[in-house]
């Protein structure tokens, strides 16, 4: 039985069009990285949105931002 290294089994669930929702969405409950590569890994880094705290890394930027604009008015 071979060894599945974990890079190996990183880009399994890069390749596997079942963790890509609507082809750009990153969902995948296995991987628990916030931060996995994009479908195309030279633009950079995407956000796993099964992970909780990658949801709270990307929505609490954007509330803070809002309750700055409308603390400001």
């Amino acid at each position: 039985m071979p060894v599945i290294s974990s890079k190996q089994k990183k880009d399994e669930w890069h390749s596997n069009p079942k963790n890509w929702k609507f082809g750009y969405i990153y969902f995948n409950r296995e991987d628990k990285r916030i931060f996995p590569p994009k479908k195309n890994k030279l633009l950079g880094w995407t956000i796993n949105f099964s992970n909780p705290i990658s949801i709270v890394v990307f929505f609490l930027p954007l509330i803070i931002i809002l309750l700055l604009l409308f603390i400001n008015n």
